[in-house]
């Protein structure tokens, strides 16, 4: 069983994201899968699917400077990556993008 670690912020790595989401019309499929998932990473950032280190793209590294990242399923296949950061004592969870699997496996190179 993993352990129950509640976040203390949810931010979202890049705005076009943030945008995004926050232009999703409140009925929409995506924006309630998002809205679970977002209340369910508040409760506990463990909730999703570590990714191995090296597995990890360069990318992500080199721009939002991370050593960890998750995933987290969304329905119709779709994916939320995140990762967690520690700011003194506090839990940040910091969304990275989401995407369908197509995109995912593109950009993990699956």
């Amino acid at each position: 069983m993993k352990p129950v670690e509640p976040a203390d912020e949810i931010i979202f790595a890049n705005p076009r994201f943030e945008n995004e989401y926050a232009a999703l019309h409140e009925e929409d499929w995506l924006r309630k899968a998002l809205n679970r998932a977002l209340e369910r990473l508040k409760g506990n950032v463990l909730c999703g699917e570590r990714i191995s280190k090296k597995l990890i793209p360069k990318g992500y590294v080199k721009k939002y400077d991370i050593n960890n990242l998750f995933w987290y399923q969304l329905p119709n296949a779709w994916r939320l990556v995140y990762s967690v950061l520690m700011n003194r004592d506090n839990r940040i969870v910091m969304i990275i993008e989401y995407f369908d699997h197509k995109e995912y496996e593109r950009r993990f190179r699956y």
